[in-house]
């Protein structure tokens, strides 16, 4: 029966997203299907949906109208409509796409993968599966790997106890929920006996990660850095609030732990954090970015700015340029405030106009690039490890230790074919130039 079905599946939103992507795809194996990278080869499409905010929403939607569309001129027999969005708008989002064959909340995905089987045989599932509860912080079933084998997403909690204001997260995810050490461990070596390199430490709030079954994130980021294998740990979403300071010793000693940090701080503005209802006031994040930079020499911190919030005033939003500049945050993420339902700031009245926001938006943007320029030309002439992503026939493409995948800029080195360089190699770079992306371009040796 489903051996003959070939499944696509279309990912969007985050890197915790492309996990549960990963999970979709091993289970769709499991039950006998195809697995194809192209949707014009499916029998069914699944696509795993964003609703983080409204862009991450219409894009979502498009997706689905792109697929129904394809499915009408009958180049597909079923579309599957999966994740964040589905889990945010519950049945709601049935009537709206009638065209739609099933649609899945988050979940194991072990009846989505049966179902998904059934349809491409032609049978009848039903078009609702609803997933009975938050998941459980087990351990994760298999994978199949969205990324190049040199490094890999690892969960360590699912949901997120904090209340900003602007987040819809802990709607759609839950509260903080950890994994236990042992299982997270035990998904790491995994990993690592696959060949994985670079484990990228991923959760709604990492830095909580722990503190629901008395422990704290140093004590897991320890253990799997001693892991059998040649494999190195990166941390993202580090919520700056209540910080687990022995972390800082192993980002500045343990040769496994990377000096990098991705660490949210959304503003500097102390009535903005206040109002975003982010603890702490903006000399806090001030005095915490200067003790991570103190005790940890060289880190590099990778952060997330929001503007246009609700109530924002000029002077609110001037102190950002001159704040990314101040720590030379080149790694930034930035995004003009979305309005949401479902979250408390949506009552908020005190709006800032669109065009306002795209101008204090660019203005953060011009900010970050000038930093980033600065930072990446301060590496022309020096030579950095390098973790090989890409193999082209002429070039590798990589990341050093200051770059997280898929956010910041690559490493760009030329080669030939008889090097015979792998993805998963760690080489070492003479940087040469910065191209107009930023991205690093050298030499190996």
């Amino acid at each position: 029966m489903s051996k003959h079905t070939t499944v696509s599946l279309t990912h969007l939103g985050c890197a915790r997203n492309l996990i549960d992507s990963e999970l979709m795809l091993a289970r769709m194996a499991e039950e006998g299907c195809r697995i194809s990278g192209s949707v014009e080869l499916a029998d069914v499409a699944v696509l795993n949906t964003c609703s983080f905010i409204g862009p991450a929403r219409e894009e979502s939607e498009n997706a689905i109208r792109e697929l129904i569309a394809k499915k009408r001129r009958g180049e597909l027999n079923a579309v599957v409509v999966a994740g964040c969005l589905v889990q945010r708008l519950s049945h709601g989002i049935e009537a709206r796409f009638p065209e739609v064959d099933l649609f899945a909340e988050i979940s194991d995905y072990t009846e989505l993968a049966k179902a998904v089987a059934k349809l491409g045989a032609g049978k009848q599932v039903p078009r609702y599966l609803a997933a009975g509860g938050l998941r459980e912080p087990t351990r994760d079933g298999s994978r199949m790997l969205a990324t190049p084998g040199s490094y890999a997403y690892l969960r360590i909690s699912h949901g997120c106890d904090h209340t900003c204001s602007f987040c819809a997260i802990p709607g759609i995810r839950g509260k903080h929920r950890s994994k236990t050490a042992d299982v997270v461990c035990s998904e790491a070596s995994e990993l690592i006996e696959a060949g994985v390199r670079e484990l990228v430490i991923v959760a709604e709030d990492s830095t909580a990660w722990g503190r629901d079954i008395g422990m704290e994130l140093p004590a897991l980021v320890e253990r799997m850095a001693e892991l059998p294998g040649d494999h190195q740990i990166r941390l993202m979403y580090a919520y700056p609030n209540n910080f687990p300071w022995e972390l800082t010793r192993l980002l500045r000693e343990h040769p496994r732990v990377l000096p990098y940090l991705d660490i949210p701080v959304q503003h500097i503005a102390t009535p903005m954090l206040r109002a975003m209802r982010r603890a702490g006031s903006g000399d806090q994040v001030r005095r915490l970015l200067d003790r991570l930079k103190e005790e940890v020499p060289g880190i590099t911190l990778r952060s997330t700015l929001m503007v246009g919030f609700p109530g924002e005033s000029d002077e609110d939003a001037a102190q950002l340029p001159g704040f990314i500049k101040e720590y030379g945050l080149g790694r930034l993420g930035a995004f003009p405030y979305s309005h949401e339902e479902d979250t408390p700031a949506y009552e908020l009245v005190d709006s800032v106009p669109s065009e306002v926001a795209a101008e204090r938006y660019e203005a953060v943007l011009a900010a970050r690039d000038e930093a980033l320029l600065a930072s990446q030309s301060e590496q022309i002439d020096r030579v950095l490890e390098v973790l090989i992503d890409e193999v082209h026939e002429t070039r590798v493409v990589g990341r050093t230790a200051m770059d997280a995948p898929e956010v910041d800029p690559l490493v760009i080195v030329e080669h030939t074919a008889q090097s015979n360089l792998k993805v998963g190699e760690r080489i070492q770079v003479r940087i040469e130039g910065v191209t107009e992306d930023f991205s690093l371009v050298g030499r190996q040796g």
